[in-house]
């Protein structure tokens, strides 16, 4: 407390995520424990997404968080603290992804409810076999491919970030992204 009988500023507000990786660290394990609530479900999404299978996808993020724990002195802030669970989370996804092809469907992945009023036995039934068509189209691309596409449309992680994320350079990136978009393409065009 300062003197005036105000606590400081940096006690309340919200700490940034450098600062708290930089606390966690050093050892603070709560400060790692709010880089998990902060971070963990955008993390998850990620994996579902990767992967297709909820259970595998939280297998594989915390995995990751338990790595990031065991790895955190080298991380130096060179990248977001965000970027860098991208990272590891992607990479986790992508050798599990390797490891066991060919790769698995992603029409498991549970689609948004619609509310009753907007959702009709018809139009339920086109956006079921839609994301179904979604899922084989996304099943059928490298598992890398597919990591770049997810990464940029559902997460909207921009062409830097993903490089770092992923390990390659902003030209691989755009080459993997153009070449799962014109493939999703071709393989929804029934659909568009």
């Amino acid at each position: 407390m300062e003197p005036s009988g105000r606590v400081p500023s940096e006690l309340t507000a919200d700490p940034g995520d450098e600062l708290l990786a930089t606390r966690a660290r050093e050892g603070d394990e709560e400060a790692f424990e709010a880089l998990v609530r902060r971070h963990g479900a955008t993390l998850l999404a990620l994996a579902v997404r990767m992967l297709g299978d909820r259970a595998e996808a939280e297998d594989a993020v915390q995995e990751a968080f338990v790595s990031a724990w065991r790895r955190l002195p080298e991380y130096r802030g060179e990248a977001a603290f965000r970027t860098w669970m991208y990272r590891i989370v992607t990479n986790r996804c992508l050798n599990q992804l390797r490891a066991r092809r060919p790769s698995a469907h992603l029409d498991t992945v549970p689609e948004p409810v619609a509310p009753e009023h907007e959702a009709s036995p018809a139009r339920a039934a086109e956006s079921t076999a839609a994301m179904r068509a979604l899922g084989r189209a996304l099943a059928e691309l490298s598992p890398e491919q597919r990591a770049c596409w997810v990464l940029r449309e559902l997460h909207n992680l921009s062409y830097d970030e993903i490089a770092e994320a992923v390990g390659i350079s902003h030209q691989a990136v755009r080459g993997r992204i153009f070449r799962a978009r014109r493939h999703l393409t071709e393989a929804m065009g029934a659909w568009r």
